[in-house]
């Protein structure tokens, strides 16, 4: 008893300045939304709990519902952008020679050693009507065109009159661009990690018994980097739901998120009370879904036991 006492006080002792840290600028700035989510505005810079639910009733709003469940869409398009993308990256990383995996993991990380704000600005060059893609596809087209005249196919109008640029901003796919641009990163890494654990020797044993290549990377490659997967999907998509400068940015007022009408009910509106509802709703949505994957990871584990 006293060896335990010993370890829970060594515990506490490293553990306390975290705990402080995380109640005093985590729990107890949360507690507050929670209390303004329940509030009123009784003067513009007072606001009095009346434990209220008009707050959360103006949720159902129309105008509130259609750009949740844009938000909820932006962010799923883009989670499974993310993964099918994400996948086969992470196992040519899993699978590359010792020598080479470093510097593949390196170009994953560095994004991340830009800021955010400059990498959208940067999207903005190349997504634009002007911008780098549309030149690139503008010389692209220029040159078919010109292979088609040389092989006598230019009459038929193939291509047609001339290059008409993509529209890609304030429009939901340069939106997504921009989200799947930014959280690429997070879905590889999760998946590559779960692939680095992964017996080799199970594909090479599917495939000794005649397996095809599909037939193993469905029943055995995919199930077997499954945790990885999921992982990767949820924190993938729960940043996406709450992005908040990539649609303002790349969506041009036009695109809007759930996190950019936070963001007017704070900084313009001055709604404090509705700004807190909103947010602790993503907030709930965000422990549900992690409900949903400890749920999930202790059924299987009770199905590994079995």
């Amino acid at each position: 008893m006293q060896d335990i006492r010993n370890r829970l006080g060594v515990f506490f002792a490293f553990s306390g300045p975290t705990l402080l840290w995380l109640i005093l600028f985590f729990v107890v700035p949360l507690g507050i939304i929670w209390l303004y989510s329940f509030g009123e505005n009784v003067s513009l810079t007072r606001i009095e709990t009346t434990w209220t639910l008009d707050n959360y009733r103006r949720m159902l709003e129309p105008e509130i519902i259609e750009l949740m469940r844009r938000s909820l869409w932006l962010a799923f398009v883009s989670t499974l952008v993310c993964l099918l993308v994400g996948f086969p990256m992470a196992l040519v990383i899993a699978t590359a020679s010792h020598g080479a995996k470093p510097w593949l993991l390196l170009l994953i990380m560095l994004p991340f050693w830009t800021n955010l704000l400059i990498r959208t600005y940067a999207l903005l060059n190349i997504l634009g009507t002007r911008g780098r893609l549309n030149d690139l596809l503008g010389w692209l087209y220029e040159r078919a065109d010109q292979l088609l005249h040389l092989i006598g196919l230019g009459r038929l109008g193939l291509l047609g009159d001339q290059f008409t640029p993509l529209k890609l901003l304030g429009t939901q796919t340069g939106v997504i661009y921009g989200i799947v641009y930014v959280s690429l990163p997070f879905a590889i890494l999760p998946i590559y990690s779960s692939l680095e654990r992964m017996d080799k020797s199970l594909l090479e044993a599917s495939m000794d018994l005649g397996a095809s290549q599909w037939q193993t990377a469905r029943h055995v490659l995919i199930p077997l980097a499954l945790p990885g997967i999921m992982t990767a999907a949820i924190i993938t998509f729960i940043p996406a739901l709450g992005q908040f400068l990539t649609p303002d940015l790349l969506g041009r007022g036009q695109v809007d998120m759930i996190a950019n009408v936070i963001e007017r009910q704070f900084k313009r509106a001055n709604d404090w009370p509705f700004g807190s509802a909103i947010s602790l709703t993503l907030l709930y949505v965000t422990f549900i879904l992690l409900a949903l994957r400890s749920f999930n990871d202790a059924a299987r584990s009770r199905r590994v036991a079995r």
